[in-house]
């Protein structure tokens, strides 16, 4: 992987966390309002476009966490595979999740507030608070 291309990778993964994360602050808010429906929200207070975005964060994550740990230590990728697979297993099922909710006529507060407890999406975000400081920190020599 060339300079720019790492560059890109970590680019991208950070674009996927913020994504991932703001949209979850955004459901656990959203939970809160005990609404029946997302119908007539406005735009930035749509709950559809948080879990979209999200679910395209989530597709494809785990293909640049793994860029970005060869970018970040050579050796991380190979040492770390077990924990990458189970990321790429949580963001899965997180992503399966997301989508389910986003298949209902209606969302309403109940439903994210199941959503925000599932260990599914629980795992996903603590993968990736591990991820985004692992990242942060210089490589063992």
């Amino acid at each position: 992987m060339n300079s720019e291309q790492s560059g890109n990778a970590s680019a991208d993964l950070q674009q996927r966390i913020d994504a991932i994360e703001s949209g979850y602050e955004f459901l656990l808010a959203y939970a809160a309002q005990g609404r029946d429906s997302d119908r007539g929200a406005g735009e930035g207070r749509n709950v559809r476009e948080f879990l979209g975005k999200m679910a395209a964060a989530l597709d494809g994550l785990a293909v640049v966490v793994v860029a970005c740990a060869d970018r970040h230590d050579s050796s991380l990728a190979d040492g770390s595979r077990a924990f990458f697979d189970a990321l790429a297993e949580d963001a899965r099922r997180a992503e399966a999740l997301i989508k389910l909710v986003l298949s209902q006529t209606d969302i309403g507060s109940q439903l994210v507030d199941n959503l925000n407890a599932s260990i599914h999406l629980r795992a996903l975000l603590t993968d990736l608070f591990v991820i985004d400081e692992a990242f942060k920190r210089p490589r063992a020599n």
